[in-house]
Formats: structure tokens, C-alpha cells, sequence
């Protein structure tokens, strides 16, 4: 046997190794190896071999080989075998002058270890990308991967608000929205704009007599509680006129024996300088009450109402006298330099609820029980009279002698102390009650309009009183008819 033969017999033996055809197809290692089978036969009888084919042939079913034995046509013969059905039909690619060099050599030149390569097992997709059936076929591009559409977004996760005042979107959402706050009562709204329009004139050389649109006090003690405020009207925030409307708190002493007084002033319309006279009313009579507030308090706490009444009296008729003297210094007619005044005296003693008004001018006192109110306007009983002037009680004492600025000797008794009666009340307040003085721009509306006085008891009615800013809120309601300053003292009871 030639040695072309022997190296037919050796490839034979090799292909059946590797398709496991040994023993299968009746062809023994034997028999490739010596170069016996039908191809043995084939090749000693002659048969001339195709050109550029290998001598011999493999096993029995395969046949003699139609192309060259490349790289190629193993790979191709490999998936024919292993591959899914229909590959095996695809005929390979030709080869091309540029892969000529590339050509595998004849297989009876490689070791007898070497193995030909093996298809890669297949892979799990990404989740993103569509997973190909199987292997590519030779020669052909790998089918490009298309990524899948990104899913839609989904829908955003709520956070859960947390804080004070937190609650779910939807419930906020659901919720229905807050009732309108009432502004003015009546069919239709006042005439002027509620916000300030025009600021006052303001003189360079006497700003601290400017005053402010709007004051605010409040306190608590022992077992009241009060709310104070004050403002321009409509009709003089409109034109830039200043407040007439004067307010004063003020504490003297202190612990039980401490003694708050109120005062509220308002000055006459339409006169020049009438803010100043206001403040003066309030500082004046704050000074006296303030000199006299210890005895003052013992009174309020034995109820002594007379004798209350008697120096109540004294002070304010003194205090209108400095008044009167002030509109001479400044060469105007005394009737004129004026305000009305009221006061409140607050005893800071819990176990003491006697509460004490006093004053002249126009103005209201009423008092909030049960949702209900109650004018407790005193009745005037004395008109207009000069300040009297104490007479002294020892040899050693001499009369009160006129402050700074009041007026003595000729032509100062025909102008009266204070221009309209005095007024006095004492009452005894309940737990619940609230007591309120005002001047006349927040009385005329609450007598006049029934709407305006039901919407205060309706705010005022609640079981702790207001702050600062609601009270101020529901004291600036607007009633048409009704825009002069407004100031509103109330005190309630615990």
C-alpha cells in the first residue's frame, strides 16, 4: 500500500473518532487503519481519484468529498451533524483570492490531537435584546441584535410627607376648599379700598409726632385676658390723613396689687392737631392713675364705688384742664383742642373680677355673654363743670397748685373742664364673659347693624379668646357708612 493510501486510511480512522461512527457502520479501526472497506477496494482497483480531492474515501455514508477540504467545509460538515435541520443544505461559500492563502491544510498534515473548533453553546439573552434561535451559519454576518423598546415609565411612587400638618396629596386634594373670609358687611362693599392707599404728611422737624396706621397690644393676667387694636379708617388711609384714635396700655405695680389701665382717646374731625390732642388725653390721665394706683386698686378690691367715682372724676377734670391750658399755648379755641376719652381699670388680682370704666365723650362699652350683647352705656348724671380744686384737710396743706401748662387766675373759669358729662361704671364680670370698649367709629356699627354686631359674637363667642391677628381681623370688618378710626379694647374672662 502506498503511502498515499496509509494517509487516507489514518484521516478515515480520525472522522470516525469524531462523529462516533466506530463499530456503528460495520467499519472497524482495523480496517482504516490498513486501508481495507470499500474504499481500500476502490483505490487498488484503479479508480483515479478527483483532481485536487485526497486519495480514499471516509466512512461509507459520507462519500467522496465534492469540494476541497477546508476549514470551511469541516465546520459546515460539523453543523450538517450537530446543527438544527435544513443547515446541512446551505452549500458552503467560495472561497475567495484573498482567503486563498487562508486555505486549512489537507488533514493528513495536522497532529493527531487537534481538534476542530466547536459551535459556542448558547448564551441566555439580555433582558434588552432579542436572543437569536441558534449559531450563525458559516459565512455569513451575525444577524444584528435590535434592542426592545424601553418600557413605559411607570407610574412615580408618592412620598409620604411628614412633618407637622402633613397629610396625603388626595385627601388635600378632596378636601373642600376653605370658606371666603368676611370683609364688610352689607349688599355691596364700602366706598374706599380696604389697604392704606396714602401715608400722612410727615413735618422734618417733628417726626415723632408721626403716627402709625395700626397699634396692637395685648396681655394676660391672673384670670383676663386682653386684646387691644387700633387703626386708620377707610376715609383717612384714602386721603393720607394721620389717626385721631390714641390708645394707651399700662401696667402699675406689680403681682396682686398691680393695677392695668386702658385708655382710648379720639380727637375731633376735620381739626388741626387733633391726633395730638388724643395723645395728650391718654398720657395725661395714664400719668394720674398712675400716681394714684395704689390707693385706686384698694378701692376696686373693697368695692367702694363711690369714693372710685369721686377721684376718677378728679383726675379726668384735670386732665381736660391741661388740656384747655395746651389749646392756649398754641392760640386756638380751647373747644377744639379736645377728645373724647374712656378708660378701663383691670385690677391684676385673680380673686378680684370688679371692672371699672370711666370717661367722657362718645364711645361704647358693652359686654359679649352667651353669644349676646349688652349696651352698658352709663347714663350721664352731671354736665360740664370747672375743675374744682380740693380744699386742703390740714392747716399745713396747701391746694393742689395747677400742673405744667394749666391755666389759673382771671378768664380761666369760663371754659369747663371737660366739654360732655362724665361717665362711670363698675361691673362684675363672670368666667366667659368679654368686656369690650371701643371708640365711636367701631360703636356706631355695632349699634346700627345688626350683621356686624352677630359676626363679632360670632367671633368673639369661642372658648379661648383670639390672638393678636385674628382679633385685629375681626375688628377691622367693614360696614358701608362706617369709615372712621377705630380702636377696640377687649378683656376677657377665664
Amino acid at each position: 500500500m502506498s503511502e498515499q493510501g496509509a494517509r487516507c486510511g489514518q484521516e478515515d480512522d480520525w472522522w470516525r473518532q469524531l462523529y462516533g461512527e466506530d463499530g456503528a457502520e460495520g467499519g472497524g479501526g482495523a480496517e482504516g487503519a490498513g486501508g481495507g472497506g470499500a474504499a481500500g477496494d476502490a483505490a487498488q482497483a484503479g479508480a483515479a481519484p478527483a483532481a485536487g480531492a485526497p486519495t480514499g474515501a471516509g466512512p461509507a455514508d459520507v462519500g467522496p468529498a465534492e469540494a476541497s477540504d477546508t476549514l470551511d467545509e469541516r465546520v459546515a460538515s460539523v453543523l450538517r451533524t450537530v446543527g438544527p435541520p435544513g443547515w446541512g443544505d446551505r452549500p458552503p461559500p467560495q472561497p475567495t483570492p484573498a482567503d486563498a492563502p487562508d486555505r486549512a491544510a489537507p488533514a493528513g498534515d495536522a497532529p493527531p490531537d487537534e481538534t476542530p473548533p466547536q459551535p459556542e453553546p448558547d448564551r441566555p439573552a439580555p433582558p434588552d435584546e432579542t436572543p437569536t434561535p441558534g449559531p450563525v451559519p458559516p459565512g455569513e454576518p451575525p444577524a444584528r441584535r435590535v434592542p426592545s423598546p424601553p418600557p413605559p415609565p411607570s407610574e412615580p411612587i408618592p412620598l409620604k410627607a411628614t412633618g407637622p400638618g402633613a397629610r396625603p396629596r388626595d385627601v388635600a386634594r378632596s378636601a373642600p376648599p376653605p370658606a371666603p373670609a368676611v370683609t364688610y358687611i352689607g349688599d355691596r362693599p364700602p366706598t374706599y379700598e380696604a389697604e392704606p392707599a396714602a401715608l400722612p404728611a410727615a413735618d422734618p422737624a417733628a417726626l415723632d409726632e408721626l403716627v402709625p396706621d395700626t397699634a396692637l397690644e395685648g396681655a394676660q393676667y391672673g384670670s383676663l385676658t386682653l386684646r387691644a387694636a387700633s387703626q386708620r379708617g377707610d376715609s383717612a388711609r384714602y386721603r393720607g390723613d394721620v389717626r385721631r384714635d390714641a390708645l394707651l396700655t399700662a401696667r402699675f405695680g406689680a403681682g396682686r396689687h398691680a393695677l392695668i389701665l386702658v385708655a382710648v382717646a379720639t380727637g375731633r374731625p376735620a381739626v388741626e392737631g387733633a391726633h395730638r390732642a388724643a395723645r395728650d388725653a391718654c398720657g395725661w390721665i395714664g400719668s394720674a392713675v398712675g400716681r394714684s394706683y395704689t390707693q385706686l386698686a384698694e378701692d376696686i378690691r373693697a368695692d367702694r364705688r363711690g369714693d372710685l367715682k369721686a377721684g376718677l372724676q378728679r383726675l379726668t377734670d384735670r386732665s381736660y384742664g391741661k388740656l384747655r391750658a395746651r389749646a392756649l399755648e398754641r392760640g386756638g379755641p380751647p373747644e377744639q383742642y379736645t377728645a373724647a376719652l374712656r378708660c378701663l381699670l383691670l385690677p391684676a388680682d385673680p380673686d378680684c373680677r370688679t371692672r371699672v370704666f370711666f370717661g367722657v365723650g362718645a364711645g361704647g362699652l358693652f359686654r359679649l355673654r352667651d353669644g349676646a350683647w349688652t349696651d352698658l352705656e352709663p347714663v350721664a348724671t352731671d354736665h360740664g363743670t370747672p375743675a374744682p380744686i380740693p380744699a386742703p384737710t390740714r392747716a399745713t396743706d396747701a391746694p393742689d397748685r395747677p400742673g405744667p401748662g394749666l391755666p389759673h387766675g382771671p378768664g380761666t373759669a369760663e371754659y369747663p373742664a371737660r366739654p360732655e358729662p362724665f361717665l362711670f361704671h363698675a361691673a362684675f364680670a363672670r368666667p366667659g364673659d368679654a368686656l369690650l370698649l371701643c371708640s365711636a367709629g367701631l360703636a356706631e356699627p355695632l349699634r346700627q347693624e345688626p350683621a356686624f354686631a352677630a359676626h363679632l359674637a360670632e367671633r368673639w363667642s369661642t372658648p379661648e379668646p383670639p390672638g393678636l391677628v385674628p382679633f385685629l381681623a375681626t375688628a377691622q370688618l367693614r360696614a358701608k357708612g362706617h369709615a372712621k378710626d377705630r380702636t377696640a379694647v377687649a378683656v376677657w374672662e377665664a
